[in-house]
């Protein structure tokens, strides 16, 4: 069903219909789907409607996600404005971006470089993920957190560059094998 992610994406947004990340997501899922069109004769007015939509979401939402990125279902913009998504960048399933959030290149003379980030990661407001690195499944990135090496899945980054802190072992879960 094509429009299972319309309402999948629906049912993530806090805000419903009224939410500004949504349709800045809804957009951009538009122009994404003129990439399933071989011929011209669609994929131009597919094309200019995308662009007018896009910069429709720029100036008003605050919100610019590059046409090419991959983003998986049921991202969540919990805030709009000055949020950057490169067109390179890869997003998994069930995100949240806060405001301010910039997924970008890091490096002039690598412009095509951009982040993957996992499954259910959660991005603080203001956080700066760039370049090539990974952001494994269910890691979190601090509030304004400069990110420019790896983060291990399950992983917490904060700080200017970002230290990464991995998560403290529950000790009722160690192994008991030896007793």
């Amino acid at each position: 069903m094509r429009n299972s992610n319309f309402f999948q994406d629906l049912k993530a947004s806090h805000e419903g219909l009224l939410s500004l990340g949504f349709w800045a997501l809804q957009f951009y899922r538009f122009g994404h789907l003129r990439y399933k069109f071989k011929t011209k004769i669609i994929r131009y007015p597919l094309a200019i409607v995308h662009i007018i939509l896009f910069k429709f979401s720029e100036v008003f939402f605050g919100i610019t996600i590059g046409v090419s990125a991959k983003i998986g279902k049921r991202l969540i913009i919990e805030h709009s404005g000055c949020i950057v998504i490169h067109g390179n960048a890869e997003l998994g399933d069930d995100c949240i971006i806060r405001q301010g959030v910039t997924i970008g290149n890091r490096k002039m003379d690598a412009p095509f470089e951009a982040p993957q980030i996992g499954n259910r990661v959660n991005i603080g407001a203001g956080a700066k993920i760039l370049g090539g690195v990974i952001i494994g499944d269910d890691a979190q990135i601090g509030a304004n957190a400069v990110v420019i090496k790896d983060v291990p899945a399950g992983a917490i980054a904060v700080g200017v560059p970002a230290q990464i802190r991995l998560p403290k072992q529950n000790p009722s879960s160690m192994d008991t094998s030896n007793e």
